[in-house]
């Protein structure tokens, strides 16, 4: 075996920190195929790079373990090894295990800091053990003893390579534990397409999905009739929407983009390319854009088969300054990040909150007014599980958000700028990185990609505690 290049991470990244991989990236992005990486780790790391690199189709050759010294020889671009199911269990049976309220209990085994920013949730509670990894491997029999024996065990890591270890060791107990595939990354990329029932019912031969990305709180949508749809604000995960409408025997025709993401990679210049379909966004958020778009006019109308989908407020900024609203057969409103079930999207991303804040309280309190109470608003996200309704669907009807939204409360502007300055967190960092990616003035790839996205979305304004004005 021949040595190509030769890497210490040992003292450089947290052993169950999938984002700080990218030094092995870095390393192998220099290399060609076939050669071989020698990496030179510590136990805790072990198992976290070796599912790092077959999620990456690079093939582990050899692995030398001495006095707590791992080394790692890591081919590039090998063939991917096949899963062991038995032992696993993949992001969309435990979504259905969950939804079906099976007794389930989840140990999650990254780190503390990890696990408090984001974590496996649902609308009920469910049983969760947080014990880092490394103390499994330090002091396994008193971490088994904090684990009950009765339910069957999801164990939870990053990327799925720890979580194996880990849910090895306790099968090995006795215990009923299967490792999460793909860890928290495979989960953050599930999707689930639910009806928007409310607008079906009115409307025979009418295809309309909200499709929920529910780890991330990211909702898009497919609107389609007599063979054609409308995708909005869709995810990087553009398979998602392309089987949903072969599925449904439908052509994309338009894809449209609220506003200028922030906190995702959109796919929707590439979905759009990838279909044929005309890619819209609001030049105000796109002016810089490397790639081509229409832009959309004030009141203009897209239609799909005999659906119409038609911007009513076109410039609804405060979020952004392109910020687009869509209402669909004057029912739905697809609010885009302007308003959501529970707060209003933030108006610090252009640095500019108190002005974008004073441009959002008039989109919401004068070019909104004259929407009927019972149109549906569904927003592009949620931040709460309780902003999702009994059905899976996150949407409201205007006028309980007139009574229940705190910030659609009645208020002077003044008043309600003090009120979303008092109410808006501190902006992610890597935010201004993902808005740049989404105007392709920066190029990731499918790994950055994934990591850039990591977490919840923070694209509310929504109330804390003691906050009120």
């Amino acid at each position: 075996m021949i040595i190509t290049r030769s890497v210490d991470v040992r003292g450089l990244f947290n052993p169950v920190d999938c984002r700080s991989l990218g030094v092995i990236r870095t390393e192998l992005a220099s290399m060609r195929r076939g050669q071989i990486l020698e990496v030179k780790a510590n136990k805790f790391q072990l198992y976290e790079v070796q599912a790092w690199t077959r999620k990456f189709s690079h093939a582990i050759v050899n692995v030398i373990d001495e006095e707590g010294l791992v080394t790692i020889y890591i081919e590039k671009e090998g063939k991917r090894e096949e899963s062991d199911t038995p032992n696993a269990i993949s992001a969309e049976q435990l979504k259905q295990m969950l939804d079906s309220r099976r007794q389930l209990f989840i140990l999650d085994v990254r780190s503390a800091g990890e696990f408090e920013q984001w974590r496996i949730e649902v609308r009920y509670q469910i049983d969760t053990l947080h014990i880092p990894y490394p103390e499994f491997v330090e002091n396994p029999e008193a971490c088994i003893s904090r684990v009950p024996r009765g339910p069957d065990i999801a164990v939870v890591c990053a990327n799925g390579g720890t979580s194996g270890y880990v849910a090895e060791l306790l099968r090995g107990r006795g215990f009923r534990a299967k490792n999460l595939e793909g860890g928290m990354v495979a989960w953050g990329n599930l999707h689930q397409a639910v009806p928007v029932s409310m607008a079906v019912a009115e409307q025979a031969g009418m295809a309309f999905y909200q499709v929920n990305r529910f780890a991330k709180g990211c909702l898009s949508y497919v609107i389609g009739s007599e063979g054609e749809a409308i995708v909005v604000d869709p995810s990087r995960n553009i398979n998602e929407y392309l089987k949903l409408v072969e599925e449904k025997g439908l052509k994309i025709k338009h894809v449209i983009d609220t506003h200028l993401h922030a906190d995702h990679i959109s796919g929707g210049p590439r979905l759009a390319e990838r279909a044929g379909a005309k890619y819209h966004i609001q030049s105000a958020d796109a002016a810089d854009a490397l790639y081509s778009y229409e832009p959309i006019d004030d009141g203009q109308e897209f239609r799909a088969g005999g659906v119409k989908a038609r911007v009513i407020a076109m410039q609804t900024p405060g979020h952004t300054l392109g910020s687009t609203t869509l209402l669909v057969n004057e029912k739905c409103l697809l609010a885009g990040d302007t308003l959501f079930v529970k707060g209003t999207g933030r108006p610090d991303l252009g640095h500019m909150a108190e002005p974008w804040a004073r441009v959002l309280y008039r989109t919401l309190f004068l070019k909104l007014k004259d929407l009927p109470d019972d149109v549906w608003v569904l927003p592009a996200h949620y931040s709460l599980l309780d902003e999702m309704r009994e059905d899976g669907l996150v949407a409201a009807e205007l006028g309980e958000l007139r009574k229940n939204n705190p910030a659609m409360r009645s208020r002077s502007e003044d008043e309600f700028v003090r009120f979303i300055l008092a109410n808006i967190s501190e902006q992610p960092a890597v935010y201004q990185e993902i808005r740049k990616a989404n105007l392709g003035l920066i190029q990731v790839d499918e790994e950055k990609s994934t990591e850039m996205e990591l977490g919840k979305n923070q694209c509310a304004a929504l109330e804390k505690l003691g906050a009120r004005s």
